[in-house]
């Protein structure tokens, strides 16, 4: 039997391990990415371990999330970010050059290697046919460092692609579909890899879309192949050196297979409060919206927003509707400036962003209470636009349009004949906005504002831990709702000890407090915790509040490393009927921790306030562990240095 794509980058870049069910393997990283939500504390991670300069083919940090400089925090972490990316070997994404995957794509993706991200949304790049992975700012580090990225064997999942789109149909609609027929969870442990006669009707920014947003799975990571349409746009970024023809062997083998027509789907529309709360726009036509959002790393590239021009051009919103638009990467925005586009996008009434996440994140532009806002976005989380009872529908750029123009959810069929977009032979390329590390590393000085505070580490794990449940939260607990994000607390992702103040807030205003009182504890989490941003303060800011131990009954891969990392035991119910059993505020007693993580057994738990003993799984490999006896992978990695 031939091999798939995704097992053959995978196999070229293995250094440890085994291919195979279960198995944990470590590959080499070939490039990293940051973003400056993330970045900061990877940076002072990748210091932490003594190394000079970063040891990867490729590494770029990015500033995109934290534009928004409303005190001197972003201001002054920028200025560390860009210093410390000069010193350390790393090209550096000005602020207002773009968002990091759209920019990642255009400038950096090369097909057949691997990416480690930073960011939840980094399998963006699969659809150049990389290998591209999100993870915690640690991992990052560690990749940086040269070290390898270690990951449980995914299993391959096969979506067969067949037939076209048809009119006013995208890619937002491909991957809606995907979601509305496996759900959040249906990508967990696996990667996703595209095939099929339908896969050559895609480019490769609609590739990317679908990529970015099986992240939305769960999934490891999403590919298609790199073939003469990845060729074509490495053409128009003039980077076709870089381009190698990559594919599955015609009998490669596979886990699971879906089957989807192209030509069957319909502009579909997800309902609030999840992405695979899928269901026709036709549905939902007529409902009326306050505001509509175009952008992000999902859904603003050229293409997309010339389409939205397209559509809006010679026409005015209805002044009870706000949009706004967010140009992908300062590429995106200089070539519809040039073709007038931009002109037709001011003279509707449209709001033009700076080239970054922004609303995507909550970071600006709210909608206002109990507002109804349609987001090209890729999630739909409560509270994450900014707004916590806002209802947040995701939607294609194409019904996003038709939707502002008429001020109700509008099916863009509606409109009648779609409009047509040719594409770019050749973009102008101008990379002034990205600075490569300085040839004298030594003659840089790494700035630091008073915002940054020192690393944070946690001592060894003891045998005997215990303490309360401080709290029990339901199923598909996003990191959003661990730590949030927004304006108001992303400036201080450089201040533990302050971000700290903000866990669970949404959930439970006192956790912090109370997790502070009672000198640490557990949390308890039903299935899927952790699912969403990769966003490592998740893990280490509780960490700093003293948490031991997560108790629930299944975990999203990328939280689940980051507990790893920070020294946090992810735990699992044997028994699932123990979940509804334990309640906050329960006392637990676990004896003998480190002997059962290193015989790899079960581990007992005493609920002393219910006189009662249940048994948890941790499922750790032996690496970690060591990880986990250390007190995270940054003690373990700088003992093994």
């Amino acid at each position: 039997m031939g091999r798939n794509l995704a097992t053959k980058i995978l196999e070229e870049h293995l250094v440890s391990g085994e291919l195979g069910p279960g198995k944990e393997i470590g590959i080499s990283i070939d490039q990293t990415l940051t973003q400056d939500a993330t970045g900061t504390m990877a940076y002072l991670q990748f210091e932490a371990m003594r190394i000079p300069r970063v040891k990867t083919k490729l590494s770029v940090s990015y500033v995109d999330h934290n534009t928004l400089q409303s005190g001197f925090e972003n201001a002054d972490d920028h200025r560390f970010l860009q210093s410390v990316a000069a010193k350390h070997g790393v090209y550096f994404s000005r602020p207002g050059n773009g968002i990091c995957h759209q920019v990642h794509l255009e400038r950096f993706a090369v097909p057949g290697e691997t990416l480690l991200g930073s960011d939840s949304h980094t399998p963006t790049a699969g659809g150049l046919g990389m290998i591209a992975i999100g993870a915690g700012g640690l991992d990052v580090a560690v990749a940086m460092a040269g070290r390898p990225f270690y990951l449980t064997t995914p299993r391959i999942l096969r979506i067969m692609l067949e037939g076209e789109l048809g009119p006013w149909v995208s890619a937002k609609d491909v991957i809606l579909a995907v979601l509305q027929k496996l759900s959040v969870k249906g990508g967990v442990g696996k990667i996703v890899e595209y095939t099929g006669p339908g896969v050559g009707s895609l480019s490769v920014p609609q590739r990317a879309t679908i990529t970015n947003m099986g992240a939305e799975l769960g999934a490891t990571t999403s590919i298609f192949p790199s073939d003469e349409v990845t060729r074509k746009f490495l053409r128009s970024q003039k980077r076709e050196q870089v381009w190698t023809a990559l594919a599955a062997d015609e009998d490669a083998g596979y886990d699971e297979t879906v089957v989807m027509d192209l030509s069957s789907l319909e502009p579909l529309i997800a309902q609030p409060h999840s992405p695979d709360n899928v269901t026709s726009v036709r549905e939902l036509a007529g409902t009326p919206v306050d505001q509509v959002a175009i952008g992000s790393c999902t859904n603003s590239s050229y293409r997309e927003l010339m389409t939205v021009a397209a559509i809006l051009q010679g026409k005015t919103i209805p002044p009870n509707v706000s949009l706004v638009i967010s140009p992908g990467s300062r590429q995106v925005y200089e070539t519809i400036a040039r073709s007038g586009a931009l002109a037709d996008l001011i003279a509707s009434g449209a709001r033009i962003l700076e080239s970054a996440c922004g609303p995507c994140i909550g970071m600006g532009q709210s909608p206002p209470s109990k507002g109804v806002t349609l987001r090209t976005f890729n999630r739909n989380f409560v509270g994450r636009s900014g707004t916590k009872d806002a209802l947040v529908y995701l939607v294609s750029p194409e019904v996003a349009a038709a939707t502002a123009l008429r001020g109700v959810i509008t099916d863009p069929r509606d409109l009648g004949d779609p409009v047509e977009i040719p594409e770019v032979d050749e973009f102008e390329i101008d990379d002034r906005m990205i600075l490569p590390p300085a040839e004298d590393p030594d003659s840089v000085e790494v700035i630091r504002g008073p915002n940054i505070k020192p690393l944070p580490l946690k001592d060894p794990l003891e045998n005997l831990v215990s303490g309360e449940v401080l709290l029990k939260v339901e199923d598909n607990i996003t990191t959003d709702h661990i730590m949030p994000a927004g304006a108001k607390i992303l400036p201080l992702r450089s201040n533990i000890p302050a971000i700290s103040d903000h866990v669970f807030e949404g959930v439970d205003p006192t956790f912090a407090s109370r997790a502070k009182s009672a000198g640490g504890g557990f949390i308890v989490g039903g299935e899927n915790y952790g699912q969403g941003s990769s966003r490592e303060h998740a893990a280490l800011a509780p960490m700093y509040l003293g948490v031991k131990a997560v108790f629930a009954r299944s975990f999203a891969r990328i939280h689940r490393a980051n507990l790893i990392n920070f020294g946090i035991v992810p735990l699992t119910f044997v028994d699932p009927a123990d979940y509804e059993r334990i309640q906050q505020g329960d006392a637990l007693e676990i004896a003998g921790l480190r002997e059962a993580l290193v015989q790899n057994a079960d581990v007992q738990v005493k609920d002393r306030t219910q006189n009662r003993t249940f048994e948890v799984r941790h499922g750790l490999s032996e690496r970690q562990c060591e990880i986990v006896m250390a007190g995270g992978l940054l003690n373990y990695t700088r003992e093994r240095a």
